[in-house]
């Protein structure tokens, strides 16, 4: 079984705006409307890959029991902390070709729900082989809360994926992740460095995994992926594809990694894998979904050589 983690859920909408005018009243049909948090669109994606999978976290208020009801209906195996405090709302407003995003910061998490958890969390590390967690960490847990949960995980011998940023990245990585999967943006800050060109991005890959995690994939859209698998290098190209929208593109990725380790997939085919989910991900309106009948198709689109 996979595990997923998504400490600061969120209802996503999605709105589609001809023209984002500012100071202006701008009109648009209904939002599409997701239980999201990256670490769920993760759990939709490998649920709909009929993988094993359970989603944890913490959930509160009105939000939260949409969020609750949601993945119900969806047969989406969840347990969430219940906390006081109400679970987030996240807009994404689609238009021109851009992708402008406005995300409440979170709830707070008490010192009793985040050790409630913990004692959760440790119960179902006897159930799974992998786990993801993925997003930000809201007030509350600190900082170190990812490299906590990761050194829970390695006792136990599983093998534990963190998609995160900033300074829950940073923290996180010290504890040894088996796999981490940042992008362009977030590598350059974590390591106070410009990438201009692939030669400094693979240089900036080795010096990421000299610093903790045993794995490193770093998304580049719709350029495919440079990776260091078992400290060997790897370059990913995706087929070409008309974007509908690129939310949860990155979750999807994750996902393809996380069923390809959950599986055994060698390096070559979990890279493909990944990259394939991201690709199907960004041709669908809807946040964290992919279309199953296509990967085999995309799978023999993609490009996986050693470097």
């Amino acid at each position: 079984m996979i595990l997923t983690i998504t400490l600061n859920p969120s209802i996503d909408m999605n709105y589609h705006i001809d023209k984002l005018e500012i100071n202006q009243v701008n009109r648009t049909g209904n939002p599409v409307m997701t239980a999201g948090g990256k670490g769920l669109n993760v759990t939709r994606v490998i649920h709909q890959n009929d993988e094993p999978v359970m989603a944890t976290g913490f959930l509160g208020g009105m939000t939260g029991t949409y969020i609750s009801q949601k993945l119900e209906r969806q047969g989406i195996k969840h347990n969430f902390i219940k906390i006081r405090q109400n679970t987030r709302h996240c807009l994404a407003l689609m238009h021109e070709g851009n992708q402008t995003e406005v995300l409440e910061s979170g709830p707070e998490i008490s010192m009793d729900e985040s050790e409630l958890f913990i004692e959760n969390y440790k119960k179902f590390l006897d159930l799974c082989n992998v786990v993801v967690a993925s997003g930000s960490i809201p007030a509350g847990p600190g900082t170190a809360f990812y490299q906590r949960l990761i050194s829970l995980a390695n006792k136990k011998g599983r093998k534990f994926i963190l998609d995160t940023s900033g300074d829950a990245l940073k923290e996180g990585i010290k504890a040894h992740p088996f796999l981490i999967k940042p992008n362009l943006h977030e590598i350059e800050l974590l390591l106070r460095v410009k990438i201009e060109s692939e030669e400094e991005l693979i240089n900036a890959v080795r010096r990421l995994a000299q610093k903790g995690p045993k794995n490193v994939v770093i998304s580049l859209g719709d350029k495919g992926a440079i990776a260091i698998l078992n400290n060997v290098l790897y370059r990913v190209r995706t087929t070409k594809i008309h974007v509908v929208s690129a939310v949860g593109s990155g979750d999807s990725m994750v996902a393809g990694l996380a069923l390809g380790i959950a599986r055994g997939y060698n390096a070559k085919k979990l890279l493909a894998l990944g990259s394939c989910f991201g690709a199907l991900n960004a041709l669908e309106s809807e946040t964290g979904y992919i279309d199953v009948n296509r990967i085999q198709k995309f799978m023999d689109k993609t490009e996986v050589v050693s470097l």
